[in-house]
């Protein structure tokens, strides 16, 4: 009966070592993607983020035009 639970842990630890060596490889593997993951998020982020700003700045042209206009006619409405 002794023979078995040393047969039994011997075993045991053999899968648990086993359990925890699959374990490390694969959160080495899940951090390593992540890695590669996060770097092509933050330069699909940079791109959209260059996106807007160059939007933002024809809009900032487009307003200061509308600006223009608008003056010039209420200055045309004030001298008739």
């Amino acid at each position: 009966m002794g023979t078995i639970i040393i047969v039994a842990m011997v075993f045991g630890s053999i899968l648990a070592m086993a359990a925890l060596i699959c374990g490390t490889i694969l959160v080495i593997l899940k951090t390593r993607d992540s890695r590669i993951t996060g770097s092509k998020n933050r330069s699909e982020e940079a791109m959209i983020i260059q996106e807007i700003y160059q939007g933002l700045s024809k809009m900032e042209t487009r307003i200061e035009s509308l600006e223009t206009i608008l003056m010039d006619n209420q200055e045309k409405d004030r001298h008739k």
